[in-house]
C-alpha cells in the first residue's frame, strides 16, 4: 500500500512539471567582423533579443516545435532562419548577414575626422555604398550622385558638358570634394576632376550637408563630398566592371590586388571611358553629348606595422580628351575660326597617405600634393591653365575620462596660372597666384551622460592674402532611446574665391569674366536640427526615418550677373546677405521578402537680398524642390535583382540674353527614370543591364532652340551699341550672341545597357 501511494505521488509530481524547455543562440557577424545590436526577433511572437558587444545571442525557454527567426540591423540585409527545435535542446545558430545598401553603414569619419559608428557621430553624415550606386551604374562619379537626395549634378555648358555638384541648391563651389579625407578636387580641378575615379574602388561616399569649414577650412560651406576607397588588405583579389549603351558608351574599371612585398598590400585600379558617337537630336547642327576619351590609373598601398598602425600611400594619374561642337568639326579646326568646337586635354597626377607616428599618443600625418594642367580652347578661345595643391596635416587624437579630443594643424598651398588677363600684372607680364593657408584646429567631444554628447570645435586660418579667419563650431547628439536620436549642429564657414579656378571659360565659353571689385571671402552662419527614427517590425522587417531643417546666413556671397550684359559675367560682393534654408526628409525600408525602398525629398529656399535694389533675388538654376527614389526587389528562386531608380527637380531660374529672348526663363518639372535588371546565378559573375532614362526626357523640346545662335557661333553677325549691348536686327530679331548656357539637364534621350561584373576573391 505505501508501494502504491509513492508511486502515485511521484507520478502527480512528475506531471505537474513543466515540459523541458530549449534555447537557440549563436554568432552574429558579417565578413570576420561580430555584430552587435543585430535583432533577434522569433515570427508571431513577443519573444526576441539583441546580440552583444561580441555579436552572441541566446533566446531561451523555448519549446519543442517549429520557429522562424528574423535577424535584422540597420546597415545589413534582414535575414529570415526556420528551425525545428526539440526537447531540452541546445541549438547553436551562427549567421552572417550581407551588407546592404543602407544609408545607417557601420562607421563614418567625415564627420569628426575620427572613425565612429554611424548613429555614434555627433555630426549627422549620410553614407552610401557601392551597393547603392550599382542600382544605377555610371561611368563616374559625378553622374552617380544624381540620386542622393539634396545633392545634384549641374551641367554649366552644352558644349562641354563640363559642371559641378549642387548640395541643398548651393553652387558647386560651396562643395568641397575630398578623397580619402584629402582636399584633392577642387578649384579648377573641381569642375573636371569628378571623373575618372574607378567605381570599382570606391568602398563608399560619406556626404556632410552644411558648413564643416572649422575642420576641413576653406571651400566646406554648402557641404562636403568625401570618397573612401577600398582597404587593399579588405579588396578582392580582382575585380572587373565592364558596361556599354545604345549610344555607343564604353566604359571599363578594373581591381587588382595582391601582396607587394612581406607586410605591405596593394591595390590597381584602371578606369577607361570612351564616347566617340556624334549625335545632334535637336539638329542644331552641334553635338548634343560631348565626346571623351579617359583614362585614369589609381594605385593604393597599405604597409603592415606593429601595434596597427596605420601607414597607407596612394597615386592616381588621370589624362582626358573631351569635345563637343559642330558636327563637322575636327582637330585640325581647334583654336580657329572655320568651325566652331570646344576641345579640352586634361592632364592630373595626385598623391596622397598617411602616416601614424611611432610613438603611444595616436598622432598621425596626412598629406596630398597634385597637379592638374589643361589645356582648352572654345572656339578661338584658348584658355591654358596650371593648378598645384600641396596639402599637410598632423593631427593627435586624446580619449581623457569624458572628452574626446582632436586637435591639428593644417598648411595648404595652391599654385594657379593661367593664359587670361586673371594672372598677369599690368606690363602684360606673367604673375601667378600664390595663396598660403596655415590653420590650427581643436575639437573636444564631451558625454554629459550616457545618452547625452556636446562637441565644441574652433578652427583658425591665416589667408595670405585675407588674413585671419576663425570658424568655431558646435554639436549635440541627444539619444532619446536605441530607436530615436535628435542632433543639432551650428558652426561657421568660410570661402576664399579663386574665382577663374572655378568659373572661367569653363562655365560658358563665350562670356568675358569681369570682376567689379577686390572680392573679400564669404562669411556663413548655419544651424541645423537632425533627427534619425528606427523602427523594427515583428516580420523582421525595419524602417529608418532621416530628417533634417537647415537655415544658412551669408555674409560677402559672391553672385554672378548674367543679366547686365550679354556678353559678361560681372562678379562682384553682395551688398547685403543670402540665405539657404528648407527642410529634407529620408525614408528607408527593407522587407523581408527582398523589397527595399530608399526614398527622399527636399524642399528648398535659396535667396539674396542686395540693398541697391531692395528685394529678394532667387538665383539661377535652382530648384525649389526635389525628389528622388530607388526601389529595388529580388527573387531569389530566379537570382535575378530588379532596381526602379529615379529623381524628380522643380523649376529653375534660367538666364535669358535678352528681353526679346524667346526662350522660357523657368525650366519644367523633369525626371530622370531608370530600370535594371540584375542576375547573379553564376558564383564570380553578375550581369546586368536595362534602361536609362525610361522616359526620354531632354530638355527645350519645347523651346525654340537651346543654344543661342548656334548658326553664328563667333557672332560675326551680331551688332552692338557703344556700350556693348547687343542690338536687334534682320539677321538678329531677339538680340542674341552665341551662349551654350541656358542648360539645367543632360541633354540625352532614353537608352539600353547592358553589363558584366566578375569578382574574384
Amino acid at each position: 500500500m505505501r508501494l502504491f501511494v509513492f508511486c502515485i505521488l511521484l507520478f502527480g509530481i512528475c506531471s505537474s512539471l513543466p515540459a523541458q524547455e530549449s534555447t537557440v543562440s549563436g554568432l552574429l557577424s558579417s565578413g570576420l567582423k561580430p555584430l552587435a545590436q543585430v535583432s533577434v526577433k522569433i515570427a508571431d511572437s513577443k519573444m526576441g533579443t539583441t546580440s552583444d558587444s561580441l555579436g552572441r545571442y541566446a533566446i531561451s525557454n523555448l519549446k519543442p516545435g517549429n520557429y522562424v527567426l528574423f535577424f535584422s540591423s540597420l546597415g545589413y540585409k534582414p535575414y529570415k532562419a526556420e528551425i525545428n527545435i526539440g526537447e531540452n535542446e541546445l541549438l547553436n545558430l551562427d549567421v552572417n548577414l550581407e551588407e546592404a545598401e543602407n544609408l545607417m553603414q557601420e562607421f563614418v569619419i567625415t564627420g569628426t575626422m575620427k572613425e565612429v559608428s554611424r548613429l555614434a557621430s555627433s555630426v549627422p553624415v549620410e553614407v552610401y555604398s557601392t551597393a547603392f550606386f550599382k542600382k544605377n551604374p555610371t561611368p563616374s562619379i559625378f553622374d552617380a550622385l544624381q540620386n542622393v537626395n539634396g545633392v545634384r549634378p549641374q551641367l554649366n555648358c552644352n558644349i562641354c558638358n563640363t559642371g559641378d555638384i549642387h548640395i541643398n541648391g548651393l553652387e558647386g563651389p560651396y562643395t568641397m570634394i575630398l578623397i580619402d579625407g584629402m582636399p584633392l578636387v577642387s578649384g579648377l580641378s573641381s569642375v573636371y576632376g569628378l571623373s575618372g575615379i574607378p567605381n570599382t574602388l570606391i568602398e563608399r561616399v560619406e556626404i556632410v550637408k552644411g558648413p564643416a569649414s572649422s575642420l576641413y577650412g576653406s571651400e566646406a560651406v554648402g557641404g562636403l563630398i568625401n570618397i573612401i576607397t577600398k582597404k587593399p588588405e579588405n579588396s578582392p583579389v580582382f575585380s572587373g566592371d565592364v558596361f556599354t549603351t545604345s549610344w555607343g558608351e564604353l566604359n571599363t574599371d578594373l581591381g587588382f590586388k595582391f601582396t607587394a612585398v612581406k607586410k605591405a598590400d596593394m591595390l590597381t585600379g584602371i578606369n577607361y571611358f570612351n564616347f566617340k558617337n556624334r549625335v545632334d537630336n535637336n539638329k542644331d547642327f552641334f553635338t548634343d553629348v560631348t565626346l571623351q576619351d579617359r583614362i585614369s590609373i589609381f594605385q593604393k598601398w597599405s604597409f603592415h606595422r606593429n601595434d596597427k598602425r596605420q601607414f597607407n600611400f596612394a597615386a592616381r594619374y588621370n589624362y582626358e580628351d573631351r569635345w563637343g561642337g559642330a558636327m563637322n568639326w575636327t582637330p585640325s579646326f581647334r583654336g580657329g575660326t572655320d568651325r566652331y568646337g570646344e576641345s579640352i586635354y586634361t592632364s592630373r597626377w595626385e598623391v596622397l597617405g598617411n602616416y601614424q607616428l611611432p610613438v603611444k599618443e595616436s598622432v598621425k600625418f596626412s598629406w596630398s600634393l597634385n597637379d592638374h594642367a589643361q589645356n582648352s580652347v572654345y572656339g578661338n578661345t584658348v584658355y591654358r591653365a596650371r593648378q598645384k595643391i600641396a596639402f599637410g596635416q598632423l593631427t593627435w587624437d586624446r580619449k581623457l575620462k569624458n572628452h574626446d579630443l582632436l586637435m591639428g594643424i593644417a598648411l595648404r598651398y595652391t599654385f594657379y596660372d593661367d593664359s587670361t588677363p586673371a594672372t598677369a600684372l599690368l606690363n602684360g607680364s606673367n604673375n601667378a597666384d600664390q595663396v598660403w593657408l596655415p590653420g590650427i584646429f581643436i575639437q573636444d567631444e564631451i558625454s554629459l551622460a550616457e545618452k547625452h554628447k556636446l562637441l565644441l570645435g574652433m578652427r583658425y586660418d591665416y589667408n595670405s592674402r585675407h588674413g585671419a579667419i576663425p570658424t568655431p563650431r558646435l554639436a549635440y547628439k541627444w539619444v532619446l532611446n536605441d530607436n530615436n536620436v535628435l542632433r543639432l549642429n551650428a558652426g561657421t564657414g568660410f570661402r576664399v574665391v579663386s574665382l577663374f579656378t572655378e568659373d572661367h571659360a569653363a562655365l560658358t565659353g563665350s562670356r568675358e569674366v569681369i570682376l567689379a571689385e577686390q572680392l573679400n571671402p564669404e562669411r556663413s552662419y548655419n544651424g541645423n536640427l537632425n533627427y534619425i527614427k528606427k523602427v523594427f517590425f515583428k516580420s523582421g522587417s525595419f524602417m529608418s526615418i532621416d530628417a533634417s531643417a537647415w537655415y544658412t546666413h551669408f555674409d560677402n556671397q559672391i553672385i554672378p550677373d548674367y543679366l547686365s550684359n550679354s556678353n559678361q559675367i560681372i562678379y562682384r560682393n553682395l551688398q547685403g546677405y543670402g540665405v539657404s534654408r528648407g527642410l529634407s526628409a529620408n525614408l528607408d525600408m527593407t522587407f523581408t521578402n527582398g523589397l527595399k525602398i530608399l526614398a527622399g525629398t527636399s524642399l528648398l529656399e535659396v535667396f539674396t537680398r542686395d540693398e541697391r535694389f531692395g528685394e529678394r533675388i532667387r538665383p539661377f538654376f535652382n530648384e525649389r524642390w526635389t525628389g528622388t527614389w530607388g526601389i529595388s526587389y529580388k527573387i531569389e528562386k530566379w537570382n535575378l535583382g530588379l532596381d526602379y531608380t529615379g529623381n524628380v527637380y522643380g523649376p529653375m531660374l534660367l538666364p535669358l540674353l535678352s528681353d526679346l529672348d524667346p526662350r522660357s526663363g523657368l525650366s519644367p518639372v523633369w525626371s530622370l527614370q531608370n530600370i535594371q535588371f540584375t542576375f547573379s546565378g553564376m558564383k564570380r559573375i553578375e550581369l546586368y543591364g536595362g534602361v536609362k532614362n525610361l522616359l526620354n526626357w531632354i530638355p527645350g523640346r519645347n523651346e525654340p532652340f537651346l543654344i543661342a545662335r548656334s548658326h553664328d557661333p563667333f557672332d560675326r553677325e551680331v551688332q552692338t551699341d557703344p556700350s556693348g549691348n547687343v542690338l536687334s536686327s534682320a539677321t538678329n530679331p531677339y538680340a542674341l550672341t552665341f551662349d551654350p548656357g541656358y542648360v539645367f539637364a543632360p541633354n540625352q534621350g532614353i537608352r539600353g545597357f547592358l553589363g558584366l561584373r566578375l569578382t574574384i576573391k
